[in-house]
């Protein structure tokens, strides 16, 4: 029987997917690309309009993220429907733990098919020596399968693990109860997802900024690696700072569009 493994981001699919040819297994590896950690979730499994235009303005594009979003709703119903086995690979971050929720939601009617891989901070200790200094822990304990090296997955690949059905009924409701709360970011705190707002990562970006000019760049990367209960991501990160110049909190110089270039401050 085919297996289908999953995890967020093409980074994590790519790595994974490597990890899979050194263990010599023709299995298929599949990419979601959505941080939903962020943002509204209320329709998300319904119409990708109110989440499209959420990373439109994230991102200052025009690309179509309808289109996008649509795709990964169809992919997640043709794996729904399919007979191989799943394995959701996680780490313990608010966007991977959401992602495991969502897939347990739509597998609900299908759980004897429905395995995880668990990654935790521990396992950056494996094979630590193929690991990069740009895959160092985070001092808040937080990991995503991007983090990890293929060869440390493929230490854990064996640790893939069949999903009670009692845990999946309870991780679909957690997944609806993550989707109807009306909050703008979701937080891991004890592996439990509770609400938030953007207010602790804009006081942060403009304790950072400080009264003297700074990169925008060297702005948002210290605060990535501040503590949210979420991962902070670059895209996210310059979107606040726009919003803050907005708002007028912080003072440009160059221009929000292109505020990977700027220079801000208080």
């Amino acid at each position: 029987m085919n297996t289908i493994h999953v995890a967020n981001g093409d980074f994590a699919a790519q790595t994974l997917t490597h990890t899979l040819r050194l263990a010599e297994r023709d299995e298929r590896v599949v990419a979601l690309r959505d941080d939903l950690a962020v943002g509204p979730l209320r329709d998300i499994d319904d119409s990708s309009l109110t989440r499209a235009t959420f990373w439109r303005q994230v991102l200052n594009s025009s690309f179509d993220f309808e289109d996008d979003l649509e795709g990964q709703q169809a992919l997640l119903g043709r794996l729904a429907r399919c007979e191989g086995q799943l394995v959701v690979w996680h780490g313990q971050s608010a966007g991977d733990q959401l992602m495991l929720r969502r897939f347990a939601y739509h597998l609900r009617n299908a759980p004897q098919r429905l395995n995880e891989a668990k990654l935790n901070q521990d396992d950056l200790s494996i094979a630590a020596k193929d690991v990069d200094a740009t895959r160092a822990r985070r001092a808040d304990g937080a990991t995503a399968v991007g983090m990890f090296s293929p060869r440390q997955l493929l230490a854990k690949l064996p640790s893939a693990a069949p999903i009670s059905v009692l845990r999946i009924s309870r991780l679909a409701l957690e997944w609806q109860e993550a989707k109807y709360a009306n909050v703008e970011t979701r937080r891991l705190r004890d592996n439990m997802l509770v609400s938030g707002a953007w207010h602790d990562v804009d006081e942060t970006l403009l304790e950072l900024a400080g009264d003297a000019w700074r990169p925008a760049r060297d702005i948002v990367g210290e605060a990535m690696a501040r503590s949210f209960d979420f991962i902070l991501s670059d895209s996210v990160g310059f979107w606040r700072c726009r919003e803050l110049v907005t708002a007028g909190r912080l003072k440009i110089r160059g221009t929000p569009s292109d505020i990977t270039e700027a220079e801000l401050r208080r």
